[in-house]
């Protein structure tokens, strides 16, 4: 999958650890474990914005991205074929 979770290297980078973050966030740690490995699917807004006020951060900087041609033109399609 083109998006991953940068999770861990927030949580290093502000010297805290996962079982802390999920306690202050509100997950439990199991919920926490899955974000943190990619094994989920989707995330709310709201558990979004509570990881980036405990963090102090960005949506952006909890995610990345890696162009991959072969998703071009999957979930979304406008018509446009990929070059």
């Amino acid at each position: 999958m083109p998006v991953g979770v940068t999770l861990d290297a927030v949580l290093a980078a502000r010297r805290m650890t996962a079982k802390e973050l999920a306690r202050r966030v509100g997950l439990s740690e199991t919920q926490l474990s899955m974000l943190r490995t990619g094994k989920v699917r989707g995330m709310r807004f709201s558990t979004m914005a509570a990881l980036c006020a405990v963090l102090e951060c960005q949506p952006g900087d909890l995610l990345s991205y890696t162009f991959d041609a072969s998703d071009v033109g999957g979930a979304v399609n406008d018509g446009v074929q990929p070059k």
